[in-house]
């Protein structure tokens, strides 16, 4: 008989790991939800759909409703052949939406690659920097993470993704020995790098960067050897929604990623990246409940987690 392949071998997948510097109810023994907000006019899958501020918060409460944990607010598109915007667009496209959503209560986490809008955005009530080059496009980003406190009186949580360059030259710069080892490898230097910064470890989260600097068959092995990565022994946030190397076969992108996200459920991954959050919680709660075991035990989700996304009742 042959050997399970290590991603199919969910007893190797390694135990829940928590971030700190979030609320109780994210402290959870299931995938987090987090739901792409893109304030841009250009974002590869649905820029210009929500890059007005009513859009922005009507599609964000959209997405909770729907079970997303956190959203995720992006200014500037990293779709291939894409070009940055600038400093203060981005600012612009983002602030106001961080703010507005935090006062709301709704955990948020900016996405950007600049020191600036990170600081901008933790001042305005995010309560996570998500970083697709991990320190690589600013070299100010982790100083002025490690200098910042949360509304929450805590250090943001830092998410650091695998990334070899910006849009216009990041396929180029594809091409492998190892790609799980190769991942870990420069993923974890930059994650040292950023501890030595300050950072705390226990706010940190690794990205493998699927989509990036990466083809398609590259992703699918990347996949393969995601062991390599776990074994950094970050908590792992995995980003494939709507991705090229999902549509590629010729299937539903939506149905295709949430199908990903119960395999990242099953690997007991911190958090999955998501356009369409409905399909993805119905797979995570469907992994949930198998992992429960036959007499359907209540896992342990933490406070106020048996809630409005996977609890049995409607929420009060």
């Amino acid at each position: 008989m042959s050997a399970v392949r290590s991603i199919l071998n969910f007893s190797s997948a390694p135990a829940w790991r928590h971030v700190g510097g979030l609320p109780a109810s994210l402290s959870c023994e299931r995938t987090l939800v987090m739901g792409v907000l893109n304030v841009t006019p250009d974002s590869f899958s649905d820029g210009g759909q929500h890059n007005t501020f009513d859009g922005a918060i009507a599609h964000a409460e959209r997405l909770m409703k729907e079970g997303a944990d956190i959203i995720d607010v992006g200014g500037e598109s990293t779709r291939p052949g894409g070009t940055r915007v600038s400093e203060s667009e981005e600012l612009e496209r983002t602030v106001s939406v961080v703010a507005a959503l935090s006062t709301r209560g709704i955990p948020v986490s900016i996405d950007t690659m600049r020191a600036s809008v990170a600081r901008a955005a933790i001042e305005a009530g995010a309560l996570i920097v998500n970083d697709v080059s991990a320190g690589l496009a600013d070299p100010e980003m982790f100083q002025a993470v490690a200098g910042l406190t949360t509304r929450l009186g805590a250090p943001p949580v830092y998410i650091a993704m695998h990334w070899r360059g910006h849009s216009e030259e990041a396929m180029a710069r594809a091409g492998y020995e190892a790609i799980g080892a190769d991942v870990a490898h420069e993923l974890g230097a930059q994650i040292e790098r950023a501890i030595r910064a300050g950072i705390p470890r226990e706010s940190l989260v690794a990205d493998p960067g699927f989509g990036f600097s990466k083809t398609g068959e590259d992703n699918w092995d990347l996949y393969d050897q995601i062991t390599e990565v776990e074994a950094l022994g970050y908590p792992l946030l995995i980003g494939v929604s709507r991705k090229r190397f999902v549509s590629a076969l010729d299937i539903d992108r939506d149905a295709g990623t949430a199908a990903l996200s119960g395999l990242a459920q099953l690997r007991r991954s911190w958090a999955v990246r998501v356009h369409d959050v409905a399909s993805t919680v119905a797979n995570i709660r469907i992994m949930q409940r198998l992992m429960a075991g036959p007499h359907g035990r209540e896992m342990s989700l933490g406070a106020s987690v048996a809630d409005r996304n996977y609890g049995e009742g409607e929420r009060a």
